[in-house]
């Protein structure tokens, strides 16, 4: 559709409504919010009510163009985190950046786009660089409006004669960010200026075209230049077929029932939260903390101020108010940090937002209504909102998928309280092993990979089933852990197998949903550089009601190995790992050299031609004592590798065979019989609350603590008077107690 030049660059005009400027636009809609609590002060929907059908028309033809950009940008794109993964999205916003509709896909990011277009209207981009038609605008800026910059955005403005009407938004993830080393997100790095390509809501092109300068910066930034640039194409494309879908609704609905519809459309979803809020959640205050390890003492390629182990400390409460207030607070977070884990009030957003879609709302009729909606208490000075831009963020998730938890297993005590017990799920575990790196990969060519088969985790238990296996993650509730001959086409490793892993379901009455292993091998090059990303000191994907948690991981990689003669030799290999107390890859690999410990989280290791790396994914968290598992579960799981049997055993006290044919028989009657032993000896090995927490509360006051515990613990002090008096309650400590 043509594009309207001249009127919207007029400088006596503004190019908002009624010529106004962009910024008073937003400055008013906001105070309308604040003096009456309702979206641009709409206290009731007069469209809706008088035309529902035609109503619902415009939000599905508007939504349906947004899918539709989504899935053609998704078959277009080259790069096999888009394509195999589809780690994309897209967005409608207001004038102001206020999101209207959205598409599937990685929906954490609808609000942080949101963030980036209302930075440029604040820092009055509408002036210098200007907004015009046909202008394109990129972000990956955490502190502006991201996660981490491995996400990119590409903005467009949408006019009607003259006027901007609306910005239409999209996002991807990229294989690699030209950080100091090689990877989507890559870390070591302590400080912004280590983390490679960053664009700060940049003008990036006209004329519905990318800047020539703009590519060429791409091109010898980052480590794999094709995908950036295939996948900018990608999301402009999308814009552009977003906008005109737009303008195709404009044109026959008329300009002003359009501007009446994307304020209502807010509105709306913001009644329908508080109203959804009210029907599913009893109101009170739930606590849910989560913690995250960073075991970096000692590390020798870091500065000594970042080589050090420690704790990050995510003491989530929800507050769920008698009108539909719904509040999430993270007062007591500990400070931020020098790595690449820290998380801006954006990132933050942007994950309570695909939360919030997977669990309270999960339907099409999303936008910031929900935003408006709630409240997200996010302390100034700690690692959820840092206040030092120049910290590193490419890997913001780290801290932020643990922090998360504790929201879903709130939700699921208010779900319990109210009776909802099919909508509870024990929560998630954190989507790792993330496997990166890079080097001279097997084209010859030094370039970068990040596989996103981590896409694919177990989901916690329900209230009346077990989990799903390796089908999830948090952040993409379209979990797809992508084709084995994709990842090879990109990485310079060869599976030698995929397979379930054993013991990674979270215990319970029902269990969580399993994890799954990869081996691999270094295939081709002689100078490649991986990380282990995961926790594996902590659990951070705790049960509920009694269920335990999935698995922690743990590192598993073989260096200088025999590969290359068992090969020739067409001797077994390991295709899985399977009980790391029984290892198949130790039991028929030799290596000069093994990494085999509870170390999840490196920084980058060299690796050579036929090394051997494990990723390990995570099962999701159990729900109720495991005492309580119906005895065939427990046979089904052993039968079906989920279960090893010693856990068996000693966790679901279940007596057991294993028949001729290998098949585990468990005798229920016999197993009832143990389980009332098992409780038998809890009861004799209890303590007394009051007992325990006079112990305790010993060796908080004689700071008997794990190092890096007292160190969490000290900071979230010093952050937080309103969280150290409620730790001094607690514990009964003196009013001047300090570790």
């Amino acid at each position: 559709m043509a594009l309207d030049w001249e009127r919207s660059q007029k400088a006596e005009e503004g190019i908002g409504w009624e010529s106004t400027s962009v910024l008073e636009m937003l400055q008013e809609s906001e105070r309308l919010f604040s003096e009456t609590g309702h979206y641009c002060g709409l206290r009731e929907l007069p469209f809706k009510t008088s035309e529902p059908i035609r109503y619902e028309r415009i939000f599905s033809r508007l939504r349906g163009g947004l899918v539709n950009a989504r899935e053609t940008a998704l078959n277009i794109s080259a790069s096999p985190i888009v394509k195999e993964i589809g780690e994309l999205c897209f967005a409608l916003y207001t004038p102001e950046g206020d999101s209207v509709a959205l598409s599937t896909g990685i929906i954490v990011h609808v609000h942080t786009m949101s963030d980036a277009i209302k930075f440029m209207i604040r820092n009055r981009w509408e002036d210098n660089p200007k907004i015009r038609p046909g202008d394109v605008f990129g972000n990956n800026d955490a502190f502006i409006g991201d996660v981490h910059n491995a996400d990119v955005h590409t903005i467009v403005p949408i006019f009607y004669e003259g006027e901007l009407i609306g910005w239409a938004g999209g996002v991807t993830h990229e294989i690699d960010v030209g950080a100091v080393t090689p990877g989507s997100m890559a870390y070591g790095q302590t400080g912004r200026y280590e983390d490679g390509m960053i664009t700060t809501c940049e003008k990036i092109g006209d004329n519905d075209t990318l800047h020539a300068s703009y590519e060429l910066r791409a091109k010898k930034a980052v480590r794999a230049p094709m995908y950036w640039l295939l996948d900018e194409r990608t999301r402009l494309t999308g814009c552009l077929m977003i906008r005109d879908a737009v303008l195709r609704v404009v044109q026959e609905e008329g300009i002003e029932t359009y501007k009446t519809f994307i304020r209502e459309v807010i509105e709306d979803g913001r009644q329908s939260f508080r109203t959804r809020v009210q029907e599913m959640l009893v109101p009170g205050v739930y606590e849910a903390p989560s913690f995250m390890d960073v075991p970096f003492k000692g590390e020798a390629r870091i500065p000594p101020h970042a080589a050090k182990d420690t704790l990050m400390h995510a003491p989530l409460s929800l507050t769920v108010g008698g009108e539909g207030e719904f509040t999430l607070s993270l007062e007591g977070a500990n400070k931020w940090g020098y790595h690449s884990f820290n998380c801006p009030p954006s990132a933050m957003q942007g994950a309570l937002w695909v939360q919030l879609t997977q669990t309270l709302i999960p339907n099409d009729k999303v936008n910031d209504g929900a935003y408006f909606a709630t409240q997200c208490v996010l302390p100034r000075g700690s690692w959820a909102n840092p206040d030092n831009e120049l910290l590193s963020t490419t890997l913001s998730w780290l801290f932020l998928i643990p922090s998360f938890t504790g929201m879903i297993r709130s939700l699921g005590r208010a779900y319990q309280a109210r009776g909802y017990v099919e909508e509870i799920s024990a929560g998630y575990p954190g989507t790792w092993n993330l496997t990166m790196g890079g080097g001279v990969n097997h084209f010859g060519v030094d370039s970068a990979f990040t596989s996103f088969e981590h896409s694919c985790q177990g989901t916690g238990a329900g209230f009346v089933k077990d989990g799903e296996g390796y089908c999830a993650a948090m952040w993409n509730p379209e979990g797809d852990m992508g084709d084995i001959e994709a990842w090879e086409v990109l990485e310079p490793l060869l599976y030698l197998g995929r397979s379930v892993k054993p013991q990674t379901p979270g215990m319970g009455k029902f269990r969580g949903g399993a994890g799954f292993e990869s081996v691999r091998m270094l295939w081709k090059t002689q100078s490649q550089v991986i990380f282990n990303v995961g926790e594996g000191y902590v659990f951070h994907g705790a049960g509920v009601f009694g269920g335990y948690p999935g698995n922690a991981g743990y590192r598993h990689n073989m260096h200088n190995t025999n590969m290359e003669e068992i090969i020739t030799t067409k001797s077994p290999y390991p295709s899985y790992e399977g009980d790391p107390e029984d290892s198949k890859m130790s039991a028929l690999v030799q290596a000069e050299y093994e990494e085999f410990d509870h170390r999840s989280l490196t920084l980058a290791e060299p690796y050579q031609e036929n090394d051997l790396y494990l990723a390990v994914q995570r099962g999701g968290p159990g729900l109720g004592d495991p005492l309580e598992r119906d005895p065939r579960a427990v046979e089904d799981d052993l039968n079906e590798g989920f279960l090893l049997p010693r856990f068996a055993e000693n966790v679901y006290g279940a007596v057991f065979s294993q028949e001729s044919n290998g098949k585990y028989k468990v005798n229920a009657e016999a197993t009832v019989k143990q389980r009332v032993e098992i409780r038998k000896k809890r009861l004799e090995r209890a303590v007394p609350a009051a007992e325990y927490l006079a112990q305790e509360r010993d060796r908080v006051l004689h700071g008997d603590l794990h190092q890096p515990v007292k160190e969490m613990y000290e900071s979230s002090c010093t952050l937080s008077s309103a969280w150290a008096e409620k730790y001094r309650t607690f514990w009964n400590l003196p009013s001047d107690f300090e570790f």
